[in-house]
């Protein structure tokens, strides 16, 4: 809410898209929140930030593209290309956790339009659900907007995907 709050005091104020901290004492541990520019996507759920470094967006799974490609990772990686090309300036949002175990900043990604980009993945089709607590924020969201994208028949649920792969269900 409070990163919310600086992007529209900063945007409002002509002051254009600079960093800001999200007002919660303890939590950022010298972590930006805020702006940050994306550097390269790495797959459909990793990318590189200016700010933060390599970025697992969170309460998402993308299928892989290294190391055993799976059923529509080179689509969810190549969604991801389209919608965050270098240089795009982007709004960070955190959970609990800062870091994974691999040591890359745990973000939410908000477009500048503010569409949340880690709903968009499950909404189109491109992600699975993936909650790891206590990174749970949008979690229910995430189950909603996969619901929906099964019955749609939607990327990796369309016929001529994944649907039929156990691994790629969604409760």
């Amino acid at each position: 809410m409070w990163a919310f709050v600086g992007v529209v005091a900063a945007l409002a104020g002509g002051a254009g898209l600079q960093e800001f901290r999200s007002g919660s004492p303890g939590r950022d541990r010298g972590l930006p929140a805020g702006n940050d520019a994306v550097v390269r996507v790495v797959d459909g759920d990793t990318v590189v930030l200016r700010s933060a470094g390599k970025s697992r967006l969170i309460g998402v799974d993308t299928p892989e593209v290294f190391g055993g490609q799976e059923c529509f990772g080179r689509e969810a990686s190549a969604f991801a290309k389209r919608l965050l090309p270098p240089g795009l300036r982007v709004m960070v949002e955190r959970d609990v956790e800062d870091r994974d175990r691999y040591g890359r900043a745990l973000i939410y990604l908000r477009l500048p339009d503010r569409r949340q980009f880690n709903e968009l993945l499950v909404a189109e089709g491109f992600a699975v659900p993936l909650t790891i607590p206590p990174n749970v924020r949008h979690a229910e969201r995430f189950r909603a907007l996969a619901r929906r994208a099964r019955r749609r028949a939607a990327g990796l649920w369309s016929a001529r995907s994944c649907a039929g792969d156990p691994d790629r269900r969604v409760e």
